[in-house]
């Protein structure tokens, strides 16, 4: 399995010649290394309802016609803008021609922004867990740092962990490695920083602390990938 980080919470995975892209957020963070257009996909995996993780959701679903795989709630709203669609919800998942999606718990907001100011309520957040080729990993959306990911990192063999540290609204980089001890991911990389200054973390100093648990991270830059 192929990942490539994109920057914020955006990752495109790729693993036995299928392509899926997590929390597509491109033409306006200008830290991302690809734009919407140049995105070829088999399936858009959303965790949750903010502008920041689903802003390219829509472009990218009708350019590719793919579905784009969400919670219930999330799901239908795009199916009324006329593109595929398949609605989860936490603890649910679903085995599709590329891999496997569960959703998994997050605690995090669930507001969908309207472009008239209003806030609809956009199903309840998520994590993913996605397997592909043989490998799974975690993407744990946005959220902070909670029990139960003991029992997801000991029910799921993981490759790879993908853990917020910007703090503010998500885990910070302490909690995020409390995070990491649990789900004992063969790779644990860190997301939702730097891209807006409340978010401003070190993401190699992150990394280093993983050691203090044995474990292995890796800081991806946009546009950098990893083999797991």
């Amino acid at each position: 399995m192929k990942l490539t980080y994109l920057g914020h919470s955006t990752f495109l995975v790729e693993a036995d010649g299928k392509r899926v892209i997590i929390d597509p957020f491109l033409d306006h963070n200008p830290k991302a290394s690809m734009k919407a257009a140049d995105v070829k996909v088999d399936a858009v995996l959303l965790t949750h309802a903010h502008y920041d993780h689903i802003a390219d959701a829509l472009p990218i679903a009708k350019a590719n016609d793919c579905p784009i795989i969400a919670n219930f709630e999330l799901a239908s709203h795009f199916e009324k803008q006329g593109v595929k669609t398949h609605g989860l919800s936490n603890g649910g998942g679903f085995n599709f021609e590329f891999g496997r999606v569960k959703l998994t718990l997050a605690f995090h907001g669930a507001g969908l922004e309207m472009p008239n100011g209003d806030v609809l309520y956009g199903g309840a957040p998520a994590g993913i867990l996605l397997t592909m080729g043989g490998k799974t990993i975690y993407h744990a959306g946005d959220t902070g740092l909670f029990g139960d990911m003991k029992l997801i990192g000991e029910l799921n063999k993981l490759d790879a962990a993908l853990l917020p540290i910007g703090d503010n609204y998500t885990m910070g980089p302490e909690d995020a490695v409390l995070a990491a001890s649990w789900l004992k991911a063969g790779v644990t990389v860190p997301m939702h920083y730097n891209t807006f200054s409340l978010l401003e973390q070190d993401p190699q100093a992150f990394v280093n602390s993983l050691s203090e648990y044995d474990l292995k991270g890796a800081a991806l830059q946009p546009g950098e990938s990893i083999e797991i």
